[in-house]
């Protein structure tokens, strides 16, 4: 394949990945935008393959094959619970590739370069590896967190701030010492050092972050990986690499900052440290109150003598599986012309859109499926809120409370619905380690149990 034939592949590829982020905005056109995807990657593979800067394809051939195995394996194994942990060792797969990349275009660069050449090219090579290095362990941590390996509760090394910054100022440095030096030990020190520095900066990075704020962590992460791919295509001259990098780059930062925004936090704050930063497991009781209890045969009578219900949904939801219950619920009541709707808080779950998908993968209509700013004002109008293992997000303390630490972030004001019923396992608070006064209100009656058990036990009662 001649290089203009190449060329012109790339353009189709990155036309079809613009297309995959449209298509992606929506659940309507989430599976066209899917399908672009994949073709967009598919000629982008064939183009790199087939041009004439390629050898060894059956080396190529075989890492593909290998990787193509790993992947259908990995698809088909992992639950959508595991979707937010999967998609963070993906990305540390990313920086360890841009890493790799980086050494590689270090040490079989083209010599005899002009200064001004040499020099970008170094810098390129310099600024490619730490992203990525930051980036592997940056992901691994949230991997970690995410699975349950590492404690959710954010590290907090004393100085940590400080340390941080001699981290980015010791890099900086050395990127001074990299470039300019001509011998190349010292060069190859200065490379390695940054680099050590990098994945321990990384690691810091995201183990100061607590567990509240890592849907935002995902998607920044999903950033850097993008910016660690576009820094990979200027040290290849790859011209795809460069945009498709700085198309996840884009769309990660983008929808790190709507997350921020979201939670009502910047994002110097979700770098500075997470929610709940004394304590982010069952100990943190501070029961204000008394809460009251309700059978699963008790809410089945409460929906039914119902006209409007409202279902918020959280990780609870997920890990029990209760989505396709839930949905069986729905078309029970619709059925019975009971007005219901979803509410989605736009950090629920560990991933954004994670509510999303999993209703979408049990069929619950698209149409029923609401964002928090287009049903908080109607909650005042409800009957029946159930609230299936959800907990931070629907915390009234974040409006009533200046001194919690979730203050000022917005939450789905379900309290004001006549009667809410809130699905738990125990009293235990959520992954930010704030207690909910939710539970204790007049209003709130509490329904324990794994939430496919108690949803299934709802659903015969109808």
């Amino acid at each position: 394949m001649s290089g203009g034939l190449v060329t012109a592949a790339y353009i189709v590829a990155a036309i079809l990945f613009i297309l995959s982020l449209a298509g992606l905005s929506k659940h309507e056109t989430s599976k066209q935008g899917n399908i672009f995807g994949i073709s967009g990657m598919a000629i982008a593979l064939i183009a790199t393959i087939l041009g004439p800067d390629t050898a060894n394809v059956g080396w190529l051939l075989i890492a593909m094959v290998m990787g193509g195995a790993i992947g259908i394996h990995l698809a088909r194994k992992v639950e959508m619970t595991e979707m937010p942990e999967l998609v963070a060792i993906l990305h540390s797969f990313v920086g360890l590739a841009a890493v790799l990349v980086g050494y590689n275009s270090y040490i079989d660069h083209a010599p005899g370069l002009p200064t001004i050449m040499e020099n970008i090219h170094l810098t390129e090579v310099f600024i490619g590896i730490f992203i990525g290095a930051v980036t592997f362990t940056g992901s691994v941590v949230a991997f970690g967190k995410l699975r349950g390996k590492i404690p959710s509760r954010p590290l907090m090394l004393p100085h940590r701030h400080r340390l941080n910054l001699l981290a980015l100022v010791v890099t900086a440095i050395l990127l001074i010492v990299f470039v300019r030096t001509e011998s190349g030990g010292m060069q190859a020190f200065a490379l390695t050092l940054m680099t050590l520095i990098a994945l321990v900066f990384g690691w810091h990075l995201v183990a100061s972050i607590g567990g509240a704020d890592m849907p935002v962590v995902v998607s920044m992460l999903n950033s850097y990986s993008g910016w660690a791919a576009a820094a990979a295509g200027f040290m290849l001259s790859n011209d795809l690499l460069i945009v498709t990098g700085a198309l996840v780059g884009s769309s990660g930062a983008i929808l790190s900052y709507i997350m921020c925004k979201a939670m009502n936090r910047s994002f110097v704050s979700v770098i500075a440290g997470g929610f709940g930063t004394d304590s982010t497991g069952s100990d943190e009781t501070d029961e204000v109150g008394e809460y009251r209890e309700i059978t699963a045969q008790e809410t089945a009578e409460l929906l039914k003598n119902s006209d409007s219900v409202i279902i918020t949904p959280g990780y609870g939801m997920a890990v029990a599986q209760a989505q396709y219950p839930v949905a069986e619920i729905t078309e029970k009541l619709r059925s019975r012309g009971i007005k219901v709707r979803f509410g989605i808080h736009p950090v629920a779950g560990r991933l954004p859109g994670h509510m999303n998908v999993l209703l979408a993968e049990a069929k619950v209509p698209y149409d029923v499926v609401l964002e928090m700013d287009e049903l908080n004002d109607d909650f005042s109008d409800t009957d029946t809120v159930l609230v299936i293992g959800a907990n931070d997000t629907v915390n009234p303390a974040a409006q009533e409370d200046p001194r919690s630490p979730i203050a000022g972030m917005p939450v789905l004001e379900v309290w004001k619905a006549r009667d809410v019923v809130v699905f738990k396992r125990s009293m235990n608070t959520g992954y930010a380690g704030v207690q909910n006064p939710l539970f204790f209100r007049e209003n709130t009656q509490m329904l324990f149990g794994d939430a496919k058990v108690t949803v299934d036990a709802i659903l015969k009662a109808l």
